[in-house]
């Protein structure tokens, strides 16, 4: 069996995948370099939402958060109905430390119609909530991000711990 090079056969759209899943596979084991020059090759071929969010991705494993917010800005300047780039900058915010900039974000993902984790929005909402000592309403948020996914244990987590504080 022959075999080829990322993106030398096929369609456009699958040449653009195959450089977006190298990209993830590279970036998950350390790689990220050479994951950034994967998903700029990707974008190049198909610039997709998706290529663009796990490019900011990237970059925040750098801790370039203003690189990373830009990427996602772009991908929602692509696709507006896809939600992981709002949560996204939302995090990206958090840790910067400008959680109120987040919220807007936040709430956007939480509209998105398309969002495989729906429940991320939630529990971060819900931790900028408990810094402010919104105590109540961060319950809400970790019970809605589990409500969506009850398996979530950053939720779960977050959840015992202030009810823990409360009691």
């Amino acid at each position: 069996m022959k075999t080829t090079k990322v993106g030398q056969q096929g369609t456009p759209q699958e040449q653009a995948q195959e450089f977006l899943q190298k990209a993830y596979r590279l970036q998950m084991s350390g790689h990220l370099q050479e994951a950034i020059e994967n998903y700029k090759a990707s974008i190049a071929i198909i610039p997709t939402a998706e290529a663009h969010t796990f490019l900011g991705w990237a970059h925040s494993f750098l801790g370039d958060y203003e690189q990373a917010i830009e990427e996602c800005k772009t991908a929602i300047s692509i696709d507006p109905e896809f939600g992981n780039p709002y949560n996204d900058i939302g995090a990206y915010l958090i840790q910067k430390g400008t959680a109120d900039e987040a919220i807007p974000y936040l709430e956007l993902a939480m509209k998105a119609k398309r969002y495989a984790t729906p429940h991320f929005p939630h529990y971060n909402l819900g931790r900028i909530l408990e810094r402010r000592g919104d105590w109540f309403e961060a319950l809400t948020e970790y019970e809605q991000a589990l409500e969506i996914e009850p398996g979530y244990t950053l939720a779960k987590d977050a959840y015992y711990r202030l009810m823990a504080l409360m009691n």
